[in-house]
């Protein structure tokens, strides 16, 4: 449930480029040796590394919806990575994120917006490595809840279907499913309230479509019961209601942040609001 929008550390990565011109790859056995070390070299033992901060979002939404929270762990220094969640079903989505995140060295703070928290939830569950979790109005979902049953009775998700989306179906969708894209009016009301509409029309126009089976899959895992957790409440989100998100928070028993005001989408209103709270959760994991 939701739309866009924090750093990459300083994290530097290697590529190989093509040579230029006038020059020659070096391609003898030795160098070919070096490059192989280098690219299959060890991730550093336990302890000695600082956390990665791994960034889901949700429906309706990309990576870019995070843009104010990369920018501001980056100046802090941290490692953060803003990783695709394809928004085709519960299962798959948090099978791709936990491959994702096997890739990574060190620990990693898991953090999840709206429908990327089911996502977080299920993904983290076989991944060690992941140290703690943060929840951005986001749901966190027990064992066989889906995430379409968790935005509250007064959620403005709880009106008629054909008054909240458009429905496009798509290839190999599973049999009912349809991607679902916002109207522009329950966007710009209930989804970016807080937001200037010029920029709330901006992000309803460039939405990514959300499969019904992203939101009627039910939960495999919770691994917020094993993992520690941090909550943030914007209390003007009228998406997933603060009521529902603090009884998920307190069954969960997650420490808690109540954003007064906000929307849906406070992850871009005030991204600065938000980053304080995922560096509470960067902290416990040193």
């Amino acid at each position: 449930m939701i739309r866009r929008l924090a750093a990459l550390g300083m994290v530097v990565a290697t590529a190989w480029a093509p040579p230029l011109p006038g020059a020659e790859a070096d391609t003898t056995p030795g160098a070919r040796s070096a490059l192989a070390s280098r690219a299959s070299a060890p991730c550093p033992p336990p302890g000695s590394s600082e956390p990665t901060v791994v960034l889901v979002h949700g429906a309706w939404a990309g990576t870019s919806s995070w843009d104010g929270e990369l920018d501001a762990l980056r100046r802090a220094g941290h490692a953060a990575r803003a990783v695709a969640n394809p928004l085709r079903g519960l299962t798959g989505d948090a099978r791709t994120v936990a491959d994702f995140l096997k890739t990574l060295c060190g620990p990693i703070v898991l953090v999840g917006h709206s429908y990327g928290g089911s996502v977080i939830t299920n993904a983290a569950a076989d991944v060690p490595a992941v140290k703690a979790l943060v929840y951005v109005d986001a749901a966190a979902p027990d064992v066989g809840e889906t995430t379409g049953a968790l935005s509250g009775r007064d959620s403005a998700l709880a009106a008629p279907p054909s008054s909240l989306y458009d429905r496009v179906p798509y290839p190999q969708a599973p049999a009912g499913a349809a991607d679902l894209y916002l109207k522009q009016d329950v966007f710009l009301r209930s989804f970016a309230s807080d937001l200037p509409k010029d920029t709330a029309v901006r992000l309803w126009a460039s939405q990514r479509p959300a499969s019904t089976s992203a939101f009627t899959t039910p939960s495999a895992s919770a691994a917020w019961r094993k993992i520690p957790s941090w909550y943030f409440i914007s209390t003007g989100d009228r998406v997933i209601t603060p009521a529902s998100k603090v009884s998920m928070a307190r069954r969960a028993h997650s420490r808690v942040t109540r954003f007064p005001g906000g929307s849906h989408l406070t992850l871009i209103s005030h991204p600065g609001a938000v980053t304080s709270v995922i560096e509470s959760a960067i902290a416990s994991v040193r």
